[in-house]
C-alpha cells in the first residue's frame, strides 16, 4: 500500500541545518563516512552527519511497526490524520519499543539494544531525509533519546527523494543479511504486498527478500488468509482482529498452507474444512503440536463429542446454487454442509476473541463477557477433543511401529547382501564377523515367531511362514 506523507514541521530549518552541516563535512576535509544504500540495484553513497536527535521525525510509514500500529486503533487514526503531532510521535516511539507479538509489552530486544548503545556507542549511522524523516535507526533513535543523548549519526538521502525512493531505501537496508533487527512476521508479509502492489514480479520480490518463489507465494497467501479471518471476525459496530493478533503464529500458518495445498487438489470442500478448523485453532492460541492433529475430519470424529450441539449455526444439507453470469443460467453447486458448518463454527470463534478483546469504549462489559464465554467454550471443546485426537494418534503410531521396523530391517538386509557381494568381490569380507552377525538374526527371528504366533488363530502368509520356518529349524 503506497503512503505519501507531507512535509514535517520546520523542513525548511531542518534541510538547511543540513546543507550547513554536509558543507563543514567536505570542507573538514580528510576521509568523510559515506553510507552506501541501494537505489534500483545502483550504489548510493550518503555522507554522514550529526544530528540533533530532538529535531527528526520517527518515519510514519516504516515497515517495522506498520502491522503494530492497529494496537490502539485510536491512535492509529490519529496518526493517520497528522503523522508529526506530537501525539503521533509518542506513539511511534511506543511502537518501537513494543513486543511486536504483544504491543502492550516492552520489547526485550530493545532494552538489549538500548543497552549495548549505552556501552559501545552507535556503530552504524542511520539514515534521513532532507527534511528530517528517520529512513533507517528509527529504533536506535528511540534509545538514544531514552539515554538522552542529543545527537545521532545519520547518512543524508538527496534532496530529490519521493516516499517511493524513501520506502524502497527502507526495505533494501532491512533485507541486507547483516542486519542486527530484523522485522517482524506481519511486517515481511505486508512489504512483500507493498511491493506487489508496485507493479514488481514475484521471482523480483523473493529473490529481494530472499526466499524461492514458492515461498513468496505461500507468505502472499497467508496474509490473504489472515485479512479474510479479520474481515470476518468483525460483527456489527465492534472491530474485528488486528495483524499483530496472527504475529505469533508463523509455523503454524505455514504447515496448515501445506496441508491445505496438498488437499485442496483432490477435494477443495475437504481442504476449507481443515482450513476453517486449524484457523479456529490458531487463533484459540494452540500450540503447533496440537494443531497438527486436527485434519479434515476431525469435527465428525472428535469435535462432535465435546462441542455444544447449539455452538454452530444451522446449516442446511447444501447451500444454494451459485449462478454463474454471462453464461445463460449455468449454476454450480454450492458450499456443502460440512464446510458451511466449519465455517460458521469458525466464525463465533473468530467474532467471539474480536469482541472479548475490545476496548470498554467499543462494547461494554456484558457483551465482552458473553463473548468471552463463548470463546472459553469453543477452546474448552477444542482443547478435550485435541487429547482425543492426539490419544488416536499415538495409539496408531504404536500399531503401525513394529511392521515399520521390520520394513525397516529388511532394507537394512537388502542393503547387506550388496556390501556382502562387494565384499567377495574385493575379498575384504570378514567371515567371522558374517557368521555372528547370521546367527544373532536367527535368535531375533525366533523371538519376532513367538511374539507374532500369539493370540492369532488364522496368521496371514508372512507370520504363517515365520512361524513354519523356525519350526523347522528348531525340530531340525
Amino acid at each position: 500500500m503506497k503512503q505519501e506523507f507531507p512535509p514535517p514541521p520546520h523542513a525548511a530549518e531542518f534541510s538547511e541545518l543540513v546543507r550547513k552541516r554536509l558543507l563543514d563535512v567536505k570542507s573538514a576535509g580528510g576521509t568523510r563516512e559515506t553510507v552506501t544504500v541501494d537505489r534500483n540495484g545502483q550504489a548510493l553513497h550518503c555522507e554522514v552527519i550529526d544530528c540533533p536527535i530532538s529535531s527528526v521525525f520517527y518515519n510514519p510509514g516504516t515497515h517495522r511497526i506498520r502491522a503494530q500500529r492497529s494496537h490502539d486503533p485510536a491512535r492509529d487514526a490519529a496518526l493517520s490524520a497528522d503523522p508529526w503531532a506530537g501525539g503521533s510521535q509518542e506513539y511511534l516511539q511506543f511502537l518501537l519499543q513494543a513486543d511486536p507479538a504483544d504491543p502492550s509489552r516492552r520489547d526485550p530486544d530493545f532494552d538489549k539494544l538500548k543497552e549495548s548503545l549505552d556501552q559501545f556507542g552507535q556503530n552504524d549511522p542511520g539514515l534521513i531525509t532532507y527534511d528530517g524523516v528517520l529512513v533507517n535507526g528509527n529504533t536506535r533513535a528511540a534509545a538514544l533519546r531514552e539515554l538522552g543523548q542529543q545527537t545521532m549519526r545519520v547518512g543524508v538521502l538527496p534532496e530529490w527523494f519521493t516516499w517511493d525512493d524513501i520506502s524502497a531505501v527502507e526495505l533494501a537496508l532491512q533485507l541486507r543479511r547483516d542486519h542486527r533487527r530484523d522485522y517482524s512476521y506481519i511486517n515481511r508479509l505486508l512489504a512483500m504486498e507493498e511491493q506487489a502492489g508496485l507493479g514488481r514480479t514475484p521471482d523480483a520480490i523473493a529473490k529481494d527478500f530472499r526466499i524461492r518463489p514458492s515461498t513468496y507465494h505461500q507468505e502472499r497467501w497467508i496474509l490473504g488468509t489472515i485479512r479474510e479471518q479479520i474481515s470476518r471476525s468483525a460483527n456489527g459496530g465492534t472491530p474485528g482482529l488486528r495483524l499483530v493478533d496472527f504475529e505469533d503464529h508463523q509455523e503454524k500458518l505455514k504447515e496448515l498452507h501445506r496441508a491445505y495445498e496438498k488437499l485442496a487438489g483432490a477435494d477443495p470442500d475437504r481442504a476449507d474444512i481443515l482450513k476453517e478448523l486449524r484457523m479456529a485453532a490458531i487463533v484459540m492460541g494452540f500450540a503447533k503440536t496440537d494443531v497438527r492433529h486436527i485434519d479434515e475430519g476431525f469435527r465428525d470424529r472428535y469435535l462432535s463429542r465435546t462441542m455444544s450441539p447449539n455452538f454452530s449455526d444451522p446449516v442446511g444439507e447444501q447451500a444454494a446454487a451459485v449462478s454463474v453470469p454471462g453464461l445463460g443460467g449455468v449454476t454450480l453447486p454450492g458450499t456443502s454442509s460440512a464446510v458451511s458448518a466449519a465455517r460458521a463454527l469458525n466464525d463465533k470463534v473468530l467474532r467471539a476473541k474480536a469482541l472479548a478483546s475490545a476496548s470498554s469504549d467499543v462494547a461494554s462489559d456484558h457483551d465482552r463477557k458473553l463473548a468471552q464465554d463463548v470463546f472459553q467454550e469453543a477452546r474448552a471443546a477444542f482443547d478435550q477433543a485435541i487429547d482425543a485426537a492426539g490419544r488416536d494418534a499415538r495409539l496408531k503410531k504404536r500399531k503401525q511401529m513394529a511392521p515399520a521396523r521390520i520394513a525397516d530391517a529388511c532394507a537394512d538386509i537388502d542393503q547387506s547382501v550388496v556390501e556382502l557381494v562387494q565384499a567377495r568381490a574385493s575379498r575384504s569380507l570378514d567371515e567371522e564377523a558374517l557368521d555372528e552377525a547370521v546367527l544373532k538374526l536367527r535368535e531375533s527371528l525366533r523371538k519376532l515367531a513367538q511374539q507374532a504366533g500369539r493370540g492369532s488363530a488364522t496368521p496371514g502368509d508372512g507370520v504363517a511362514w515365520l512361524i513354519e520356518a523356525v519350526s523347522l529349524e528348531t525340530s531340525g
